[in-house]
């Protein structure tokens, strides 16, 4: 390999040869031409494209829209104009068919105090009240309440006045984080109604007897409220709440404690004295 190397050095050019290799450019010189051509082509394109920003931002700076001007509302597909009642207050909307109670109230008429928790009609965070009835709101369009009156969670005080449900439900700590809260109001207000009207439920003890009223008492309470879920936890205070408004009489809790045996006594004397070894 080393003998092939030497026989190459030594090789000599033509005249033709060399005359041809001192025309030809250094690598070097090659490779800076390149780099300033990409460099002058990106400059370029950088700068026709700024031109052209700066262009369209003078024509529309030119553009004066009239005061009288207006956009376009966006057409509704499948659209229906309704007109109901929401808490007191005539409304007319024109929205999509398949628009739910739930979404127009929010969406719509920024009354976000009904909630969307599980949105299949299972949790009641969305119960609203519909002509004195509570239903899901989750579950019901828009278009079937048309002539209909809707009562929310925000129409049930009287300006600062609380409704008595919402009051008691402040008294008795019937909630938590209080996002089932609304729903869970809104559905012990239409239970009361429920109640003075002598509708029975799956615990009445006989439900082919009609009654002008049914007296409320914790199982009825909770089997009408099984509807409504508090992931907090907050039933018993619930229907303390409930208890109260339905009877007009402040509800005390009753808390039971569970008293320690002498065999539990000893079991935890014991205890300590292994934490302490």
């Amino acid at each position: 390999m080393a003998e092939e190397y030497e026989r190459f050095e030594d090789f000599e050019l033509t005249a033709e040869e060399a005359e041809l290799l001192e025309g030809l450019p250094e690598l070097s010189e090659l490779g800076e031409a390149r780099r300033k051509f990409l460099a002058q082509a990106g400059a370029l394109g950088l700068g026709t494209i700024a031109l052209n920003l700066l262009a369209r931002e003078e024509v529309f700076a030119e553009l004066k829209i009239g005061e009288s001007a207006g956009f376009a509302p966006v057409a509704e597909e499948n659209a229906v104009a309704v007109k109901l009642s929401v808490n007191g207050a005539e409304k007319s909307l024109t929205l999509d068919s398949r628009m739910t109670l739930l979404d127009a109230l929010r969406e719509r008429l920024q009354l976000t105090g009904s909630k969307k928790g599980c949105d299949h009609g299972q949790c009641g965070a969305c119960t609203v009240i519909v002509d004195g009835k509570r239903v899901l709101s989750c579950l019901t369009l828009t278009a079937q309440c048309e002539g209909k009156s809707v009562t929310t969670i925000e129409g049930l005080a009287k300006g600062e006045e609380l409704h008595a449900m919402q009051a008691a439900f402040i008294k008795n700590d019937g909630f938590q984080c209080g996002f089932c809260t609304p729903g869970q109001i809104c559905s012990a207000v239409a239970l009361m109604q429920e109640a003075k009207n002598g509708e029975a439920s799956y615990v009445t003890a006989d439900v082919r007897q009609k009654t002008a009223s049914v007296k409320l008492s914790e199982d009825e309470i909770r089997e009408r409220m099984s509807g409504n879920l508090c992931r907090c936890g907050a039933y018993p205070n619930i229907v303390k709440a409930i208890q109260e408004v339905h009877t007009g009489k402040e509800q005390a809790q009753t808390w039971q404690f569970h008293a320690p045996d002498a065999n539990t006594a000893e079991t935890n004397k014991e205890v300590e004295n292994n934490a302490t070894v």
